[in-house]
């Protein structure tokens, strides 16, 4: 716990099975006592699929809270018992691009909306792909359903995809986060990379009960 912030109650408002609300009161270090409400989600993961001529997987999907089509890096939670954050990215790859691959570093830790919202997300670098057949994909039933049955997806370049996160075309906050930094990690020529098999980061405890 971060000293002079405490939390002395917390109520939960709401819960389902990928998000709830609750409501912290903290004592501030000046005494007063403030109501903050967080949103809690499960940690989520996000991959810069890139291929050997320099284009990136990028998907469309449609988010209800804005209310229109997104274009997105491969993502979801990771929220599978027992399951790693790597392992989650490998799922997430294979589950929304129908891609594997043989190379993988990890490229930037995100607080999403840490304003709000207590989610981690990590996004990772995946090269050296390779597509997963369709009868195997099939036999796996990886099909998707509901706003992931309505998936448009396709391949551009990394300078395109980063052009179009400065016209405002991208605008997913980890799509941007993730291009960004692949754009960077690879003009230096790729030194900034993390091994992929990294744990979570541990807590930073501030507002945590």
């Amino acid at each position: 716990m971060k000293a002079g912030y405490e939390t002395v109650a917390s109520r939960q408002v709401y819960a389902d099975k990928v998000v709830s609300l609750r409501v912290d009161e903290v004592r501030m270090p000046g005494g007063q006592v403030a109501e903050r409400a967080v949103i809690s989600r499960p940690s989520a993961v996000m991959i810069v699929a890139l291929d050997d001529d320099g284009r990136v997987f990028l998907l469309s999907q449609y988010r209800h809270p804005v209310g229109g089509f997104l274009v997105e890096l491969p993502a979801g939670l990771a929220d599978k018992p027992g399951e790693t954050p790597f392992a989650a990215a490998q799922r997430e790859l294979y589950e929304e691009a129908a891609l594997r691959a043989a190379t993988w570093h990890t490229l930037a830790d995100l607080r999403v909306s840490p304003g709000a919202l207590d989610q981690l997300a990590r996004v990772y670098l995946a090269r050296d792909l390779t597509a997963v057949p369709p009868e195997e994909r099939y036999e796996l039933g990886q099909a998707g359903e509901y706003e992931e049955a309505d998936f448009r997806t396709e391949w551009r370049t990394l300078d395109d995809a980063v052009e179009q996160v400065h016209s405002g075309e991208i605008q997913n906050s980890g799509t941007v986060a993730g291009l960004l930094a692949a754009y960077t990690a690879r003009a230096l020529r790729w030194q900034p990379l993390r091994p992929a098999d990294l744990p979570w980061p541990a807590p930073l405890g501030s507002a945590a009960r």
